[in-house]
């Protein structure tokens, strides 16, 4: 297997009232997993700019970027796909979820704040997301997982 140069993509950990923001970032009905949203990072912008306009494009929220909290690798051994998330912890600017939003790219399907305990009966990635949403003020590292459909 051939692999490709990692993608590069920034996410963001959102806490209100102690629920995390979460995505279904799969066009309608391919698949269950819920992640924190987010997206990859274009050159020549810098990462919290990034992270801004892909938490705006998926839920029509504006963020405040603050530090570092996870870094995060999953690949595909099928295709050769590799991509290094690194997680934001964020604060709420404005905006509210709306079901009617729609994202312009058209992958983030659902959103949804959820408590520690209802993620514990939903799908996600990474598997070190709870802990870096609510378990540490430092910086995690969640070493390479095999990406999942």
């Amino acid at each position: 297997m051939k692999w490709k140069t990692p993608r590069l993509a920034v996410r963001a950990l959102i806490l209100r009232e102690n629920r995390l923001l979460l995505v279904n970032a799969y066009k309608a009905g391919l698949s269950d997993i819920w992640c924190a949203p987010g997206g990859g990072a274009d050159p020549g912008t810098s990462l919290p700019e990034n992270l801004i306009r892909e938490v705006h494009e998926e839920t029509g929220l504006t963020v405040a970027v603050g530090s570092p909290a996870l870094v995060n690798e999953f690949h595909d051994p099928d295709t050769g796909f590799h991509q290094v998330d690194i997680y934001f912890r964020c604060t709420l600017v404005s905006g509210t979820l709306d079901d009617s939003w729609q994202d312009p790219e058209g992958i983030v399907s659902q959103r949804r704040f959820v408590t520690r305990d209802e993620m514990a009966a939903l799908r996600f990635k990474p598997d070190s997301l709870p802990a870096a949403a609510w378990d540490t003020d430092g910086i995690l590292y969640d070493p390479l997982e095999v990406i999942l459909r």
